[in-house]
């Protein structure tokens, strides 16, 4: 086997390989006795064919075996001998092949720069802390209170208003004649939700325990039997029972029912709930702020290859129109992702950070708890989709070389109000172009997303 640089450019190393024919002769050969004992052919006994038969019959189709193992083993061989480090896929040109000729190909491999850093301690980022303050926390109470609303039994007499629970059967027809769940029994609404159908709750306000009353709905146009859809409908409604919410008293008691020890415990864990759901998104921006520093004060020759893969999988879900219109600032975003991942992955490899199998199952663990009745689902995810546990480890290996960093740059504590917090959210949240929405997002809005490696 001969190996030699044809071209060297940049990133991209060209190399010429000449596998001698004699190599693969003996490939074949070794290939054929062993296909000798597989082979059945009809007039040979089982393991008898000979090795000239099986080649005259299967020639090509083994040659083309044999071939694509020596290409594997040989790209390899080059790529170890030249000490290349790979980034991506190689591509392979063959010059010349054939039985009885060498085989003859070019390699052309994209490798990883060489990543010099620089120190990190002159880098200034401010780690931000929500002040939750009492009336947030008190806001907070009065909405659990009322989502965990209770309810009493009104008197014979009393009409229904906004607000009371009423419960009742119903049948219901279209043009005098049923249809399949025509008919309701025990069903209970919350006056003013209107979750029913839509003007349902206005016309039971003022009904009493025992009423029978005929109500007038429009079915939805989404109904599952589409010659109902839309509709006139006549509910006659048999009142079974009427309640009004009680007036709950935010104490102790309350709290012990929420799963806390008392008034007090349950603020403590209101204010922890809260001040972490902010504490995820300002960790985001903190975070963006130093990978901003990092990819300013370095240069780093990107290779193309892995600039085409990122701006791909970026844009994998936008029409053609979009990507060619975005296309320069897809462009500037995808090399910022490639060299901040090869930068912060140098600086893991020089501090030598790793994350081990157990921190992974610990993380998991980490979600399954705070996933109650779903636990089999996110376990069974995991283990049927390993590349999902391997994204996991990315994150968490990211995470450590995150916390290094800070650790060693000037890190300024400051403590903010939730309106300050949401203005820099808001900020944050400006979208990429390529993905054209936010990346992150507010705890008022009670979502969290999870992130891959990025500034975001």
């Amino acid at each position: 086997m001969k190996i030699e640089v044809k071209s060297k450019k940049g990133l991209r190393t060209v190399l010429s390989v000449i596998v001698d024919k004699k190599n693969i002769q003996t490939k074949m050969d070794e290939r054929l006795k062993e296909l000798q004992k597989e082979v059945a052919l009809k007039g040979f006994r089982p393991g008898k064919v000979p090795p000239e038969v099986i080649k005259s019959q299967f020639g090509k189709s083994i040659y083309g075996e044999v071939v694509d193992k020596i290409l594997r083993e040989t790209t390899t061989k080059a790529i170890d001998e030249k000490k290349l480090k790979v980034a991506g896929q190689p591509k392979i040109d063959l010059k010349q092949f054939g039985e009885g000729k060498d085989l003859n190909y070019e390699l052309q491999v994209d490798c990883l720069p060489n990543v010099i850093l620089k120190n990190f301690e002159k880098f200034k980022a401010t780690s931000f802390k929500v002040k939750i303050e009492d009336k947030i926390i008190e806001e907070k109470l009065k909405e659990i209170a009322k989502q965990n609303k209770q309810f009493e039994d009104k008197n014979v007499n009393e009409k229904a208003i906004n607000g009371d629970q009423v419960t009742f059967d119903y049948l219901a027809t279209v043009d005098g004649n049923k249809f399949e769940g025509s008919d309701g029994k025990g069903v209970q609404l919350e006056l003013g939700k209107d979750l029913f159908l839509k003007g349902f709750d206005e016309q039971l306000i003022g009904v009493k325990k025992n009423d029978t009353k005929i109500l007038n709905a429009i079915l939805p146009g989404n109904h599952p039997k589409k010659e109902l859809a839309n509709k006139k409908t006549k509910f006659e409604c048999k009142i079974l029972n009427i309640k009004k919410p009680k007036t709950i008293k935010i104490d102790d008691d309350f709290a012990k029912l929420m799963g806390a020890k008392d008034i007090k415990d349950l603020k403590s864990l209101i204010e922890k709930q809260i001040s972490g759901q902010y504490s995820k998104v300002l960790n985001s921006i903190t975070k963006k702020e130093i990978l901003d520093q990092i990819e300013k004060n370095h240069q780093v020759d990107l290779p193309q290859n892995l600039i085409d893969q990122e701006i791909s999988i970026m844009t994998q879900n936008l029409k053609l129109e979009d990507k060619e219109k975005h296309k320069s600032n897809n462009e500037k975003l995808a090399k910022s992702r490639i060299k901040l991942g090869l930068l912060l992955n140098e600086y893991g490899e020089k501090n030598n950070l790793k994350v081990s199998d157990d921190e992974v199952r610990n993380e998991i663990q980490k979600q399954i708890k705070g996933m109650p009745g779903q636990e089999k689902m996110v376990l069974e995810y995991y283990q049927k989709n390993p590349s999902a546990s391997q994204s996991l480890k990315g994150s968490l290996y990211e995470e450590k070389i995150i916390n290094l960093i800070k650790s060693k740059i000037n890190l300024t504590f400051k403590e903010i109000k939730i309106e300050e917090a949401e203005k820099l959210i808001a900020e944050f949240n400006k979208p990429n172009v390529a993905t054209e929405k936010p990346t992150t997002t507010s705890p008022t809005q009670n979502k969290l997303k999870s992130k891959k490696i990025s500034k975001k």
